[in-house]
Protein backbone atom coordinates (compact mmCIF):
# COMPACT_ATOMS: atom_id res chain seq x y z
CA UNK A 1 0.00 0.00 0.00
CA UNK A 2 1.18 3.42 -0.74
CA UNK A 3 0.72 4.62 2.46
CA UNK A 4 3.48 2.66 3.90
CA UNK A 5 6.14 4.41 1.77
CA UNK A 6 4.61 7.75 2.88
CA UNK A 7 5.46 9.16 6.68
CA UNK A 8 3.04 11.27 8.35
CA UNK A 9 4.72 14.27 9.72
CA UNK A 10 4.66 15.15 13.51
CA UNK A 11 2.73 18.14 14.25
CA UNK A 12 3.15 19.28 17.79
CA UNK A 13 0.39 20.34 20.06
CA UNK A 14 2.97 23.10 20.89
CA UNK A 15 3.00 24.22 17.84
CA UNK A 16 -0.53 23.86 17.06
CA UNK A 17 -1.86 25.98 19.60
CA UNK A 18 0.88 28.91 18.59
CA UNK A 19 -0.21 28.51 14.66
CA UNK A 20 -4.02 28.99 16.22
CA UNK A 21 -2.85 31.91 18.13
CA UNK A 22 -1.32 33.73 15.63
CA UNK A 23 -4.01 33.39 13.44
CA UNK A 24 -6.28 35.04 15.95
CA UNK A 25 -3.91 37.46 17.05
CA UNK A 26 -3.87 38.83 13.31
CA UNK A 27 -7.38 38.62 13.24
CA UNK A 28 -7.93 40.97 16.12
CA UNK A 29 -5.17 42.88 14.75
CA UNK A 30 -6.92 43.52 11.82
CA UNK A 31 -10.10 44.31 13.06
CA UNK A 32 -9.04 46.62 15.38
CA UNK A 33 -7.35 48.38 12.88
CA UNK A 34 -10.67 48.50 10.53
CA UNK A 35 -12.04 49.68 13.88
CA UNK A 36 -9.71 52.42 14.78
CA UNK A 37 -9.60 53.66 11.25
CA UNK A 38 -13.76 53.80 11.54
CA UNK A 39 -13.31 55.98 14.93
CA UNK A 40 -10.91 58.18 13.13
CA UNK A 41 -13.08 59.66 10.77
CA UNK A 42 -14.11 62.30 12.08
CA UNK A 43 -10.14 63.57 11.52
CA UNK A 44 -11.01 64.61 7.66
CA UNK A 45 -13.26 67.11 8.91
CA UNK A 46 -11.44 70.53 8.78
CA UNK A 47 -11.70 73.04 11.02
CA UNK A 48 -13.87 75.45 9.32
CA UNK A 49 -15.76 74.85 6.07
CA UNK A 50 -18.28 76.87 4.05
CA UNK A 51 -21.08 76.04 2.33
CA UNK A 52 -23.77 78.04 0.07
CA UNK A 53 -27.06 77.58 0.61
CA UNK A 54 -30.60 79.45 0.11
CA UNK A 55 -31.51 82.69 1.20
CA UNK A 56 -31.69 83.93 4.89
CA UNK A 57 -35.06 82.28 6.96
CA UNK A 58 -35.58 79.25 4.28
CA UNK A 59 -36.04 75.99 5.25
CA UNK A 60 -32.77 75.31 3.26
CA UNK A 61 -30.87 78.14 4.87
CA UNK A 62 -32.19 76.99 8.33
CA UNK A 63 -31.61 72.96 7.98
CA UNK A 64 -27.69 73.92 7.33
CA UNK A 65 -27.40 75.81 10.21
CA UNK A 66 -28.77 73.61 12.51
CA UNK A 67 -26.34 70.91 10.83
CA UNK A 68 -23.42 73.33 11.61
CA UNK A 69 -24.66 73.70 14.77
CA UNK A 70 -24.26 70.03 15.48
CA UNK A 71 -20.98 70.04 13.77
CA UNK A 72 -19.57 72.65 16.16
CA UNK A 73 -20.67 71.27 19.09
CA UNK A 74 -19.94 67.10 18.37
CA UNK A 75 -16.44 67.57 16.16
CA UNK A 76 -15.29 71.21 16.78
CA UNK A 77 -16.36 72.31 13.22
CA UNK A 78 -17.04 75.91 12.38
CA UNK A 79 -19.81 75.67 9.32
CA UNK A 80 -20.25 78.80 7.86
CA UNK A 81 -23.66 78.65 5.36
CA UNK A 82 -23.64 81.78 2.95
CA UNK A 83 -26.86 82.22 1.57
CA UNK A 84 -26.96 82.41 -2.12
CA UNK A 85 -30.49 84.59 -4.12
CA UNK A 86 -30.33 82.65 -6.95
CA UNK A 87 -29.41 79.24 -8.23
CA UNK A 88 -25.82 80.88 -10.03
CA UNK A 89 -25.06 82.08 -6.79
CA UNK A 90 -25.06 79.22 -4.73
CA UNK A 91 -23.58 76.94 -7.12
CA UNK A 92 -20.68 79.01 -8.66
CA UNK A 93 -18.48 79.30 -5.06
CA UNK A 94 -18.90 75.08 -5.59
CA UNK A 95 -17.78 75.32 -9.10
CA UNK A 96 -14.68 78.06 -8.25
CA UNK A 97 -13.83 76.19 -5.07
CA UNK A 98 -14.84 78.50 -2.63
CA UNK A 99 -17.03 76.24 -0.55
CA UNK A 100 -16.73 72.56 -0.55
CA UNK A 101 -20.35 71.72 -0.50
CA UNK A 102 -23.96 73.29 -1.52
CA UNK A 103 -27.16 72.62 0.59
CA UNK A 104 -29.05 73.56 -3.15
CA UNK A 105 -32.07 72.31 -4.54
CA UNK A 106 -32.90 71.33 -8.43
CA UNK A 107 -30.40 73.18 -10.00
CA UNK A 108 -27.90 70.60 -9.06
CA UNK A 109 -29.75 68.66 -12.12
CA UNK A 110 -30.45 71.38 -14.06
CA UNK A 111 -26.26 72.22 -13.82
CA UNK A 112 -25.63 68.70 -14.45
CA UNK A 113 -27.48 69.03 -17.86
CA UNK A 114 -26.51 71.83 -18.88
CA UNK A 115 -29.55 73.71 -19.12
CA UNK A 116 -31.31 76.60 -19.00
CA UNK A 117 -29.02 79.11 -17.16
CA UNK A 118 -26.39 76.70 -17.21
CA UNK A 119 -26.84 76.53 -21.15
CA UNK A 120 -23.92 79.44 -21.86
CA UNK A 121 -19.88 78.92 -22.19
CA UNK A 122 -18.96 80.07 -18.96
CA UNK A 123 -21.42 76.50 -17.42
CA UNK A 124 -22.06 73.59 -19.95
CA UNK A 125 -22.81 70.53 -17.91
CA UNK A 126 -21.09 69.75 -14.03
CA UNK A 127 -20.17 66.76 -13.14
CA UNK A 128 -22.32 67.27 -9.74
CA UNK A 129 -22.39 64.31 -6.94
CA UNK A 130 -24.62 64.00 -4.20
CA UNK A 131 -23.30 63.32 -0.47
CA UNK A 132 -27.53 62.93 1.12
CA UNK A 133 -30.69 65.06 0.51
CA UNK A 134 -33.72 66.11 2.69
CA UNK A 135 -36.76 64.22 1.69
CA UNK A 136 -39.12 65.57 4.13
CA UNK A 137 -42.82 66.04 5.21
CA UNK A 138 -43.54 68.76 2.93
CA UNK A 139 -44.13 69.25 -0.83
CA UNK A 140 -42.39 71.69 -3.23
CA UNK A 141 -45.84 73.38 -4.51
CA UNK A 142 -47.43 76.63 -5.55
CA UNK A 143 -49.29 78.84 -2.76
CA UNK A 144 -51.66 81.70 -3.48
CA UNK A 145 -52.73 84.23 -1.57
CA UNK A 146 -56.06 83.53 -0.04
CA UNK A 147 -57.61 86.59 -0.54
CA UNK A 148 -57.28 85.88 -4.69
CA UNK A 149 -59.93 83.36 -4.19
CA UNK A 150 -58.28 80.96 -6.48
CA UNK A 151 -58.57 77.40 -5.73
CA UNK A 152 -57.20 75.58 -9.17
CA UNK A 153 -54.62 76.13 -11.39
CA UNK A 154 -56.88 76.97 -14.05
CA UNK A 155 -58.01 79.90 -12.30
CA UNK A 156 -54.05 81.74 -12.12
CA UNK A 157 -55.06 83.10 -15.82
CA UNK A 158 -54.36 86.96 -15.72
CA UNK A 159 -53.06 86.84 -12.43
CA UNK A 160 -49.06 87.87 -11.55
CA UNK A 161 -47.33 85.49 -11.02
CA UNK A 162 -43.40 86.01 -10.00
CA UNK A 163 -40.55 84.96 -11.66
CA UNK A 164 -36.84 84.99 -10.28
CA UNK A 165 -34.34 86.18 -12.38
CA UNK A 166 -31.35 83.41 -12.49
CA UNK A 167 -33.08 80.77 -10.91
CA UNK A 168 -34.42 77.95 -13.45
CA UNK A 169 -35.27 75.58 -10.58
CA UNK A 170 -37.86 77.51 -9.63
CA UNK A 171 -39.19 79.20 -12.83
CA UNK A 172 -39.39 76.09 -14.15
CA UNK A 173 -40.98 73.80 -11.39
CA UNK A 174 -43.65 77.04 -11.46
CA UNK A 175 -44.26 76.46 -15.03
CA UNK A 176 -45.11 72.85 -14.98
CA UNK A 177 -47.51 73.71 -11.81
CA UNK A 178 -48.85 76.24 -14.59
CA UNK A 179 -49.19 73.34 -17.30
CA UNK A 180 -51.19 70.79 -14.23
CA UNK A 181 -54.06 73.73 -15.10
CA UNK A 182 -53.79 73.96 -19.09
CA UNK A 183 -51.96 77.33 -18.31
CA UNK A 184 -48.38 78.60 -19.83
CA UNK A 185 -46.30 81.94 -18.96
CA UNK A 186 -48.32 83.39 -21.38
CA UNK A 187 -51.42 83.05 -19.88
CA UNK A 188 -50.49 84.86 -16.79
CA UNK A 189 -48.47 88.20 -15.93
CA UNK A 190 -45.35 87.97 -15.29
CA UNK A 191 -43.40 89.61 -12.44
CA UNK A 192 -39.44 89.77 -11.96
CA UNK A 193 -37.82 89.45 -8.69
CA UNK A 194 -33.99 89.02 -7.95
CA UNK A 195 -34.20 86.23 -5.14
CA UNK A 196 -36.63 83.53 -3.83
CA UNK A 197 -37.28 85.73 -0.91
CA UNK A 198 -38.10 88.92 -2.72
CA UNK A 199 -40.46 87.03 -4.51
CA UNK A 200 -42.38 85.54 -1.64
CA UNK A 201 -42.57 89.44 0.14
CA UNK A 202 -44.11 90.36 -3.32
CA UNK A 203 -47.04 87.70 -2.09
CA UNK A 204 -47.11 89.24 0.94
CA UNK A 205 -47.17 92.93 0.19
CA UNK A 206 -49.62 92.21 -2.77
CA UNK A 207 -47.34 92.53 -5.42
CA UNK A 208 -48.08 89.22 -7.22
CA UNK A 209 -50.71 86.72 -6.05
CA UNK A 210 -49.09 83.29 -5.97
CA UNK A 211 -45.11 81.68 -5.45
CA UNK A 212 -43.27 78.38 -5.64
CA UNK A 213 -41.44 76.97 -2.25
CA UNK A 214 -41.51 74.41 0.20
CA UNK A 215 -44.43 74.27 2.50
CA UNK A 216 -42.38 74.10 5.18
CA UNK A 217 -40.40 77.21 4.40
CA UNK A 218 -40.41 80.49 6.60
CA UNK A 219 -42.02 82.91 3.87
CA UNK A 220 -44.94 80.64 3.72
CA UNK A 221 -45.40 80.82 7.64
CA UNK A 222 -45.26 84.75 6.84
CA UNK A 223 -47.70 84.61 4.36
CA UNK A 224 -49.88 82.66 6.39
CA UNK A 225 -49.96 85.13 9.51
CA UNK A 226 -49.89 87.94 7.23
CA UNK A 227 -53.48 89.99 5.62
CA UNK A 228 -53.50 88.19 2.84
CA UNK A 229 -53.72 84.63 4.02
CA UNK A 230 -52.22 81.55 2.06
CA UNK A 231 -54.23 78.51 0.23
CA UNK A 232 -51.74 75.60 -1.01
CA UNK A 233 -53.27 74.42 -4.55
CA UNK A 234 -53.34 71.05 -5.33
CA UNK A 235 -52.45 68.88 -8.29
CA UNK A 236 -54.83 65.69 -7.63
CA UNK A 237 -52.85 62.76 -7.78
CA UNK A 238 -55.72 61.04 -10.16
CA UNK A 239 -55.50 63.94 -12.65
CA UNK A 240 -53.74 62.38 -15.23
CA UNK A 241 -53.96 65.16 -17.61
CA UNK A 242 -52.26 67.60 -14.83
CA UNK A 243 -49.25 64.91 -13.66
CA UNK A 244 -49.01 64.18 -17.81
CA UNK A 245 -48.50 67.74 -18.81
CA UNK A 246 -46.31 68.61 -15.48
CA UNK A 247 -44.07 65.48 -15.62
CA UNK A 248 -43.15 67.13 -19.12
CA UNK A 249 -42.06 70.14 -17.94
CA UNK A 250 -40.60 68.64 -14.06
CA UNK A 251 -39.39 65.14 -14.52
CA UNK A 252 -38.06 65.79 -11.50
CA UNK A 253 -41.23 65.40 -9.39
CA UNK A 254 -42.94 62.71 -8.20
CA UNK A 255 -46.66 62.49 -6.10
CA UNK A 256 -46.46 63.44 -2.26
CA UNK A 257 -49.00 64.08 0.17
CA UNK A 258 -47.60 66.94 2.93
CA UNK A 259 -48.54 66.45 6.34
CA UNK A 260 -46.04 69.75 7.60
CA UNK A 261 -46.16 73.19 6.57
CA UNK A 262 -48.27 76.93 6.73
CA UNK A 263 -51.62 75.61 6.96
CA UNK A 264 -50.83 71.89 6.77
CA UNK A 265 -51.15 69.16 8.90
CA UNK A 266 -51.60 66.02 9.19
CA UNK A 267 -55.43 66.00 9.60
CA UNK A 268 -55.43 68.64 6.85
CA UNK A 269 -52.62 67.07 4.30
CA UNK A 270 -51.83 68.75 1.13
CA UNK A 271 -51.60 66.34 -1.99
CA UNK A 272 -49.28 67.93 -4.89
CA UNK A 273 -45.65 66.78 -5.48
CA UNK A 274 -42.46 67.60 -4.10
CA UNK A 275 -38.86 66.43 -4.83
CA UNK A 276 -35.93 66.24 -2.29
CA UNK A 277 -34.82 69.90 -0.95
CA UNK A 278 -32.07 70.78 -0.09
CA UNK A 279 -29.56 68.52 -1.13
CA UNK A 280 -25.98 68.27 -0.08
CA UNK A 281 -24.16 68.48 -3.04
CA UNK A 282 -20.57 68.60 -4.19
CA UNK A 283 -18.31 67.85 -7.49
CA UNK A 284 -16.96 64.79 -8.44
CA UNK A 285 -13.27 65.52 -7.97
CA UNK A 286 -14.02 66.47 -3.70
CA UNK A 287 -12.11 63.80 -1.41
CA UNK A 288 -13.26 60.79 -0.79
CA UNK A 289 -12.23 60.64 3.07
CA UNK A 290 -13.74 63.99 3.58
CA UNK A 291 -17.29 63.05 2.02
CA UNK A 292 -17.12 59.96 4.09
CA UNK A 293 -16.86 62.00 7.28
CA UNK A 294 -19.45 64.41 6.11
CA UNK A 295 -21.70 61.90 5.25
CA UNK A 296 -21.48 59.94 8.12
CA UNK A 297 -21.24 62.49 10.77
CA UNK A 298 -24.41 63.92 9.29
CA UNK A 299 -26.03 61.02 9.57
CA UNK A 300 -25.24 59.22 12.39
CA UNK A 301 -25.84 62.74 14.57
CA UNK A 302 -29.14 62.99 13.11
CA UNK A 303 -31.68 63.47 16.53
CA UNK A 304 -28.73 66.51 17.22
CA UNK A 305 -30.18 68.65 14.38
CA UNK A 306 -33.62 66.88 13.60
CA UNK A 307 -35.91 69.33 15.66
CA UNK A 308 -33.64 72.84 14.15
CA UNK A 309 -36.27 73.11 11.25
CA UNK A 310 -39.60 71.30 10.38
CA UNK A 311 -38.14 70.46 7.27
CA UNK A 312 -35.02 68.56 8.92
CA UNK A 313 -36.68 65.25 9.72
CA UNK A 314 -36.07 64.44 5.62
CA UNK A 315 -32.30 63.77 6.52
CA UNK A 316 -33.08 60.66 8.43
CA UNK A 317 -31.60 57.64 7.51
CA UNK A 318 -35.09 55.83 6.31
CA UNK A 319 -35.70 58.93 4.27
CA UNK A 320 -32.91 59.02 2.04
CA UNK A 321 -33.46 58.29 -1.81
CA UNK A 322 -30.93 56.79 -3.47
CA UNK A 323 -32.37 56.51 -7.13
CA UNK A 324 -33.24 60.20 -8.41
CA UNK A 325 -31.51 61.79 -11.09
CA UNK A 326 -27.66 63.22 -9.94
CA UNK A 327 -25.26 60.76 -8.92
CA UNK A 328 -23.85 60.33 -5.45
CA UNK A 329 -20.16 60.71 -4.69
CA UNK A 330 -18.71 57.63 -4.43
CA UNK A 331 -17.40 58.60 -0.67
CA UNK A 332 -20.81 58.75 0.62
CA UNK A 333 -21.04 55.76 -1.39
CA UNK A 334 -18.86 53.77 0.72
CA UNK A 335 -20.34 54.64 4.08
CA UNK A 336 -24.13 54.03 2.91
CA UNK A 337 -22.87 50.57 1.86
CA UNK A 338 -21.04 50.22 4.87
CA UNK A 339 -24.38 51.17 6.93
CA UNK A 340 -26.30 48.44 4.75
CA UNK A 341 -28.52 50.37 2.67
CA UNK A 342 -26.63 50.98 -0.57
CA UNK A 343 -27.90 47.77 -2.88
CA UNK A 344 -26.75 46.56 -6.50
CA UNK A 345 -29.97 48.07 -7.88
CA UNK A 346 -28.82 51.78 -6.10
CA UNK A 347 -25.06 50.93 -7.87
CA UNK A 348 -25.88 50.11 -11.46
CA UNK A 349 -28.62 52.85 -11.47
CA UNK A 350 -25.72 55.30 -10.05
CA UNK A 351 -23.08 54.28 -12.93
CA UNK A 352 -25.78 55.12 -15.18
CA UNK A 353 -25.93 58.61 -13.79
CA UNK A 354 -22.27 58.91 -14.08
CA UNK A 355 -22.32 57.46 -17.42
CA UNK A 356 -24.72 60.50 -18.53
CA UNK A 357 -22.37 62.92 -17.35
CA UNK A 358 -19.54 61.29 -19.10
CA UNK A 359 -21.71 61.76 -21.93
CA UNK A 360 -23.04 65.04 -21.70
CA UNK A 361 -19.43 66.59 -20.80
CA UNK A 362 -18.15 64.74 -24.24
CA UNK A 363 -21.15 66.28 -26.09
CA UNK A 364 -19.91 69.63 -24.56
CA UNK A 365 -16.31 68.97 -25.29
CA UNK A 366 -17.18 68.67 -29.65
CA UNK A 367 -19.91 71.93 -28.78
CA UNK A 368 -17.53 74.37 -27.48
CA UNK A 369 -15.09 74.09 -30.66
CA UNK A 370 -17.99 75.67 -32.59
CA UNK A 371 -17.80 79.73 -32.60
CA UNK A 372 -21.47 81.07 -32.03
CA UNK A 373 -21.51 84.80 -30.63
CA UNK A 374 -25.14 84.87 -30.08
CA UNK A 375 -26.51 83.58 -26.86
CA UNK A 376 -30.11 82.65 -28.41
CA UNK A 377 -28.24 80.71 -31.21
CA UNK A 378 -25.91 79.06 -29.23
CA UNK A 379 -28.37 77.99 -26.37
CA UNK A 380 -30.60 76.14 -29.62
CA UNK A 381 -27.28 74.97 -31.06
CA UNK A 382 -26.37 73.49 -27.68
CA UNK A 383 -29.68 72.20 -26.65
CA UNK A 384 -29.96 70.31 -29.81
CA UNK A 385 -26.41 68.90 -30.14
CA UNK A 386 -27.19 67.65 -26.25
CA UNK A 387 -30.76 65.85 -27.09
CA UNK A 388 -28.80 64.20 -30.02
CA UNK A 389 -25.79 62.87 -27.69
CA UNK A 390 -27.88 61.75 -24.96
CA UNK A 391 -30.73 60.03 -27.62
CA UNK A 392 -27.18 58.39 -29.73
CA UNK A 393 -26.24 56.55 -26.02
CA UNK A 394 -29.51 55.48 -25.25
CA UNK A 395 -30.73 58.21 -22.60
CA UNK A 396 -33.84 60.47 -22.57
CA UNK A 397 -32.58 64.39 -23.26
CA UNK A 398 -35.90 65.19 -21.32
CA UNK A 399 -35.64 68.88 -23.06
CA UNK A 400 -35.45 69.13 -26.75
Amino acid sequence: MLSKYLKTPTVSAGFIFRFILLLVSLSVAGNAIAQSNRLAYWANLPRQMAWTAYNLGSTGYNQAVGIGAMLREKYGVTLRVIPGQNDVSRLLPLKTGRVDFSANGVSTYFAQEGMFQFANPEWGPQALRLLMTSNGLSNQAIAVAEDTGVTSFSELRGHRIPYVRGAPALNVSMEAYLACGGLTWDDVIRVDFPGYDASWNGVINGDVDAGFGTTVSGPMFRLQASPRGIRWLPAPHDDAGCWERMLAIGPYFTKNYATRGAGISVDSPHEAATYPYPLLTTVATKESDLVYALTRAISENYDEYKDSDPGAIGWGLDRQVFQWVVPYHEGAVDYWREVGVWTNEFEEHNQSLVQRQEVLASAWAEFSEELIRDQDAFVEAWELHRAQRLEEAGFDPVWR
